[in-house]
Parts: structure tokens; C-alpha cells; sequence
């Protein structure tokens, strides 16, 4: 079902409309429609623009297929995760690719990605998989849970935070789990500009969800799905998503970086939509000749 919380302020709009370089007749995918903000700039871009949208939250299928109504002759539909999609013999013009977490996942509190509500530590973007933030936070091993918060959440605590949730675990809710984590932290830990639990939910989130592992995949199958002189435009988030994005595009023979720094919001967006401050846009082109065979 929609929800109505799954509104989508795109992020840096003209610049991704500018970076897919939008042509005439043109398909392009959008592999993370969410509540479908970037689907109508493309779609408005050309009237004869076809679309195809992916997505693996549910609710934001049925909210972007809300949205999108009046474009419906125009768009294609795909309930799932883009590193599972299969074009087909379709060549898509542009790809589209807005990684992390939505505004709106952040803003639906039972969905447990946010501990600004109390919720239940879910944090899946596919409620159909089984694996959630409960199930790591209580029955991983110390060690294992360290390692995660360090490599994902990039925390320098790791350790600390990883022996007090052994101590006070199970939890239940978001908000246990992030009273946790403030407590065993140093006390100017606490008043930082950052929440002392952000980077540890963060990489909960990421993994949860595989996200670094399902954008490897991305990487290497988007190119191929690409007309030549199509473009691929990947927005990301944090460091992590961002190094893997910047090297993928850069080191792949069949592409040409049209972005030699990202692009970042500009004052008067961050004004707008606060939201936009992390994000990154890179942009890639498809060469006319292919130097690699289909993996």
C-alpha cells in the first residue's frame, strides 16, 4: 500500500537531468524510483521519453505508480532489487541510480530506520528478506558486530559499542538500541554534531539491506545495459557508496567519466531540501566501442 509519508524531494534535479544528457524517444531506467521525484524530471524532460522503474520497497512502487499516473503509457514498473533486474534486450539512454535511504524510509517510524521514533529494529528497504537489524544487534557475536560497525558505520568505538549491546541486548526498539550506544560513549562523544548512535545504525542499514555488495553488482552490469553515448548517473551518500562509485565508473574501459569531481548541492537547494548536503552525483558515458565482453 502507499503511504502518504513517501513523498520524494529529488536531490541535485538539475544537475541529473543536465548529467543524463536526455534525448528524444529515449528509455531510460530509474533503478531507485522511490516516491518517483527523479522519474517525473526525466519523464518531463521529453514527451516522447519511455521509462522503466525499479525499486525494492513496495511502498514505494505503489507511490511512484501514484505519482506517475499521468505519465503511465510512458513508464514500466519492476518490484525489486536493481542488482536483480534483467533489461531484457532492452539499451536504456540514461540510468539513474539515488542510493542510501529514503526521506520518506527515514520518516515512517515503523520501518525502523530512524531512532527519532521508537520503533521495532527492522530496517529493511524489501520486508520480503529475511534478515534485520534485531536479528544481527541480538544474536551476532561481538566480534563480528565490531567489525561491522567499524567497516560500515566507519565508528572509532566499535569495540565499546559492540561490548555494551552484549551486555543490555535483546533489544527491541530503536530507541533502546541508541540510548545504548549514548551511554557507553565518552560524555563529549555525546554532544557532538552527530547523534553518538548515527554511524552505528548506519552500518546496521547497510548491512541489512547489502548495500555496498548490491552496488558492486550495479557497477558492473549497468554499463552493459547502456545504448553507447548513454549515460549512467549514480547519487550517492557517505564515503563508502561514494569510493566504490568513483572508482567503478573510472576503471571500467567501456565508460567515460563526464564528471571529473561530483557534483554537490548548491546553497539555495540546501536551503530547500537539507537533506541534499551529502549528496554526490557522479556521471559516466558509454563509449561507441565496447573493450569488454559481458561478464
Amino acid at each position: 500500500m502507499p503511504d502518504s509519508a513517501f513523498h520524494h524531494i529529488p536531490v541535485l534535479p538539475q544537475a541529473v537531468v543536465e548529467g543524463l544528457n536526455i534525448q528524444a524517444k529515449g528509455l531510460y531506467l530509474d533503478a531507485t524510483v522511490g516516491g518517483g521525484g527523479h522519474s517525473r524530471l526525466i519523464l518531463e524532460a521529453d514527451p516522447t521519453v519511455r521509462l522503466v522503474a525499479v525499486d525494492q520497497d513496495e511502498a514505494a512502487i505503489a507511490t511512484a505508480q501514484i505519482n506517475l499516473k499521468e505519465f503511465s503509457d510512458r513508464v514500466t514498473f519492476w518490484h525489486g532489487n536493481f542488482a536483480q533486474f534483467d533489461p531484457g534486450n532492452q539499451q536504456f539512454d540514461g540510468i539513474l541510480a539515488d542510493l542510501g535511504v529514503s526521506s520518506a524510509q527515514f520518516d515512517i517510524p515503523e520501518r525502523g530506520f530512524s531512532f527519532r521514533h521508537t520503533a521495532p529494529l527492522d530496517m529493511r528497504m524489501d520486508s520480503r528478506q529475511p534478515l534485520t537489524a534485531a536479528e544481527i544487534v541480538n544474536f551476532w557475536d561481538e566480534t563480528d558486530l565490531a567489525n561491522l560497525i567499524y567497516t560500515y558505520g566507519e565508528e572509532r568505538l566499535s569495540r565499546r559499542i559492540a561490548r555494551k549491546i552484549l551486555e543490555q541486548r535483546p533489544f527491541q526498539t530503536t530507541t533502546e538500541l541508541a540510548d545504548a550506544i549514548a551511554q557507553c560513549v565518552p560524555q563529549k562523544y555525546r554532544y557532538g554534531r552527530i547523534h553518538p548512535a548515527t554511524r552505528t545504525f548506519q552500518a546496521l542499514r547497510i548491512a541489512v539491506n547489502q548495500e555496498l555488495e548490491v552496488l558492486k553488482i550495479l557497477l558492473k552490469k549497468a554499463p552493459h545495459w547502456l545504448a553507447p553515448g548513454g549515460r549512467i548517473a549514480i547519487i550517492s551518500f557517505h564515503s563508502l557508496e561514494d569510493r566504490l562509485v568513483k572508482h567503478g565508473l573510472k576503471e571500467n574501459p567501456d565508460l567515460k567519466v563526464i564528471t571529473k569531481k561530483p557534483v554537490t548541492a548548491t546553497p539555495e537547494e540546501l536551503n530547500e531540501n537539507p537533506r541534499a548536503r551529502s549528496a554526490k552525483l557522479r556521471v559516466a558515458e558509454r563509449l561507441s566501442v565496447s573493450f569488454t565482453l559481458y561478464p
